[in-house]
Parts: C-alpha cells; structure tokens; sequence
C-alpha cells in the first residue's frame, strides 16, 4: 500500500513565505507577446500552468508555447491544464507557431503540450512539424521540447524529437513513492526509460521535479541518482504551489537554502546541469541548457 503525506489543516492555510512572492505581469514587452498570442490563437502553458515566471519571461519577449491544444487527456492531481476529451487537432497549429516565434524575435523558443493518450502516435507528427517549420523560419533559433509520456510508444518518441531540436525535455514532476498520488496515469520507471532512450538517440536530456508535495531528502536523492543512471543531462527543481483548491494541497514550502543544497547534491551525483529554486519551472532560464 502507497504511504502519502499527512497533511495538516494548518499548512493548507498557511500563507506564502516572502520568498516566493512575484510580480504582476506589466511592461511593453509583456505586453508585446501577449497580443501576439492572442492574435495567433497560440496556447502557451505560462498561462495554461498558471507559471510564477510569467511576467519575468514575457516581460523579456519571450514564452513556452503549448501545441496540440489546451485540453488534457490526463488528470494529474498538480496541474492547473483542463482535462477532459481534446478537440481535433489542428494541423495549421505548426505554421503558426513558427510565424509567431519569428515574428516575436525569439533566440530561445521552448514548445511543450498536452498530452494526447487517444492518438495513435501521441501527437507525434504536430511535435515534428512544429520544430521543422520553426527552423525553416528561424534558423538561428534554438529550440527545447518539453514532451509528454509516450506510454512507451517509442516510434511516436523518435518522431517527436528527429525534427532538430536541442534539448529534449520529460518531467518527472515528483520521487518514485508520489507517483500514485501526483501522477495516477503515469509510471516512475516508464519516464526514466522514455529519458534513457531519448539520450541513446543522441539528443541533450532534461526533466524537471516539484519539491513540496511530501518527499523526503533521501527520495530526492534516489530520483537524481536514476536520473544520472538513465542518462539525464539537466534537472529543474522547484516548488510546488496549489493552483486551485481542487488540486493537491502543498506539504511544505522548501526553503531556498534547501534548494541550493539540492543543487550541489545533484552535481555531485553526475547531473551536468542542476537548476534550483522555489521559483524555478522547467523552462525557467531554459536559454541556458543548451550547451552545457
């Protein structure tokens, strides 16, 4: 029987520590990009996610744009993207997204979606569409997909990531134990295994995990070591914060000196590049995981 965190009635009241308080989106550039995702009808999981970052990374001409729609055929107990049965997919969405990351100027573009159980190749060929496009249009952008769970379709997986991409990104999102909890469609080993074939393919690897949801240090340590076993170049760690009160209440709030302990843990375990903070999201500075 899976043990899960006991969770007070006190910490679903507490209140945010003054570390991770953000900014409210403003400025030009902010709102540059957002009528530029209005006026192409784009989905971009800063706004989908309800990410922290979103002020500071559209406040730089910048997003993480979200393909193949903005319904989910999962139900993660984290995650603020409506579940449910998607629309037909576009296939015109490729063209558009490339337009608009030209158009925005874009020298980093990451691309995620939703994840789309009820198509045979997993949305595969809107993945691979999209990043060609894209680099047909801007060459010198550099791109990071953020891929679902391709429930071991591995064929999908290679389609998915042969279209020149830089980095290849698979969250892992919580420690093995939690996986029943966080992620009920998911499995701990299949994510690991999807990474280690993406790395076997010869592309730059990533994952990102909240921290927060009830995991011990030693579980922390046990996902970096299966991570660096399996072939993960990159990790994001981050805090977990409640989107809404129908989704999973928050265990604890990581102190930002944990964060930095994790980091040095995570380098010294053989992850190349270990990005740490309350605040941190899997695409937060992804600019800076493509070369290292």
């Amino acid at each position: 029987m899976i043990e899960l965190p006991v969770i007070s009635e006190e910490a679903t009241k507490r209140k945010k520590p003054d570390w991770l308080r953000v900014k409210l989106p403003v400025g030009k550039e902010y709102a540059k990009v957002r009528k530029l995702v209005d006026q192409h009808k784009l989905h971009t999981i800063c706004e989908s996610g309800n990410c922290p970052n979103m002020g500071e990374c559209w406040g730089a001409g910048t997003a993480t744009f979200m393909i193949l729609g903005n319904v989910c055929t999962r139900s993660c107990s984290f995650c603020a993207v409506a579940t449910g049965r998607p629309n037909e997919y576009d296939t015109d969405e490729p063209r558009r997204v490339a337009e608009a990351i030209k158009l925005m100027g874009v020298k980093h573009a990451v691309i995620t979606s939703v994840n789309r159980d009820e198509l045979k190749d997993r949305g595969a060929e809107i993945w691979y569409q999209t990043v060609v496009q894209t680099k047909e249009l801007s060459p010198e952008t550099t791109i990071e997909t953020l891929i679902p769970d391709v429930k071991s379709n591995w064929d999908a997986l290679f389609r998915m990531i042969e279209g020149g991409q830089e980095v290849v990104s698979h969250n892992m999102e919580t420690v093995g134990r939690l996986y029943r909890m966080v992620r009920p469609q998911a499995k701990y080993d299949r994510s690991l295994e999807q990474i280690k074939k993406t790395k076997e393919f010869g592309k730059r690897t990533k994952t990102g995990i909240m921290l927060g949801l009830g995991e011990t240090k030693d579980e922390v340590y046990k996902a970096m070591d299966d991570l660096a076993a399996n072939g993960c170049d990159i990790l994001t760690l981050g805090q977990y914060l409640q989107p809404t009160k129908m989704h999973i209440e928050v265990a604890e709030f990581i102190h930002p000196d944990l964060f930095a302990h994790y980091r040095e843990e995570g380098l010294a375990r053989g992850l190349k590049y270990v990005e740490s903070g309350p605040l941190v999201r899997s695409s937060y500075h992804a600019e800076r995981h493509v070369h290292v």
